[in-house]
């Protein structure tokens, strides 16, 4: 059995247990600030700014294009290599039945599938309910009623077709916003557990930034969906506090347990659900952002230049996303 290379003298100089503690109290009102920064600003700009101008699809498109390239690398750049960091540290690689499968992939194959049937059980519920509407619509055309009724009916289908389009935007802000509440209680709970005061420091600085552009990611997906102000806010409110919790929640396992982040349980859990979050991610980024958007978008496929713009930002969401992980 390989041996685990031990701390050196310099990493055992920054663990200071009061100084980390002080830097976390810090990092909690930091990361909430910049999260409601971040998770407000798309909506503010689409209620605000782009209200009632014939610009305001557009820029919401745009928006959510880039949310997609920051959730896309925040699963692939972000997450995903954490996990497998995670279960593979010698600690926990070490031992069965860590050492016998790469239970990081299979995690994240799991998160993959689990976020795809929750995507066809919700579309089936909303699209049963449209055929029941539109079977009862058929049972009340009669020649009597003649064009009036064809032209109301026709009116009546393009209302529910909107509404199906509705519905599934807030399917997909609601689920994602469930892998991004992952990712961030790891985050949180990986930042309250470590006693390294040298880590933890620039990586308050490096997590206020990436908390912005991830809530400018998940704010642009809820301003499309329309929910109202009570759900917009309560949203907005969970993902501000989930990372802030997380910490405090990984400050109230380190002192019952004495367990900090590099220890492997803390190593498994935070690979486990790192993996589950970066299969959500992936595919929500993929099929229900990008795809759905770039191949399924009435406003996009008319307007080619359009589409060179999105792309453009889709590009510029992830490179801003990817730089982060020089840091954190």
């Amino acid at each position: 059995m390989a041996l685990c290379v031990m701390d050196t003298g310099e990493t055992l100089a920054c663990r200071d247990g009061t100084a980390a503690t002080n830097l976390k109290l810090i990092s909690m009102f930091v990361i909430f600030f910049t999260s409601v920064i971040g998770i407000t600003l798309p909506g503010f700009l689409a209620r605000f700014l782009f209200h009632g101008k014939t610009v305001h699809d557009k820029a919401i498109l745009i928006i959510k294009c880039f949310a997609a390239g920051v959730i896309l690398s925040t699963s692939l750049v972000h997450v995903l290599p954490d996990a497998f960091t995670a279960l593979s540290d010698c600690q926990v690689s070490s031992r069965h039945p860590w050492k016998d499968f790469p239970f990081s992939g299979l995690v994240t194959l799991i998160g993959v599938l689990t976020a795809l049937l929750v995507d066809l059980t919700a579309t089936s519920h909303v699209e049963s309910h449209q055929n029941e509407a539109e079977g009862y619509a058929a049972v009340g055309n009669s020649e009597e009623l003649g064009i009036l009724s064809k032209k109301i009916d026709v009116e009546q289908q393009q209302r529910e077709a909107e509404e199906l389009v509705k519905l599934k935007q807030k399917l997909v802000s609601q689920v994602l916003e469930i892998g991004i509440i992952f990712h961030s209680v790891i985050i949180g709970v990986t930042l309250g557990m470590s006693q390294n005061q040298c880590t933890i420091r620039p990586l308050v600085a490096a997590l206020s930034f990436h908390q912005i552009f991830e809530g400018m990611g998940l704010g642009g997906c809820i301003a499309q969906a329309g929910f109202s102000f009570g759900t917009t806010a309560y949203m907005s409110f969970m993902f501000s506090v989930t990372t802030p919790m997380g910490i405090v929640l990984g400050m109230i396992v380190f002192s019952i347990t004495g367990y900090d982040d590099t220890s492997p349980n803390a190593l498994i859990l935070e690979g486990l659900l790192g993996s589950l979050s970066s299969g959500i991610l992936i595919y929500m980024a993929l099929v229900d952002l990008i795809a759905l958007d770039f191949f399924h978008n009435k406003l996009m496929s008319g307007q080619p230049f359009l589409k060179k713009v999105s792309f453009i930002v889709l590009v510029l969401g992830s490179t801003s996303m990817s730089i982060l992980a020089l840091w954190a």
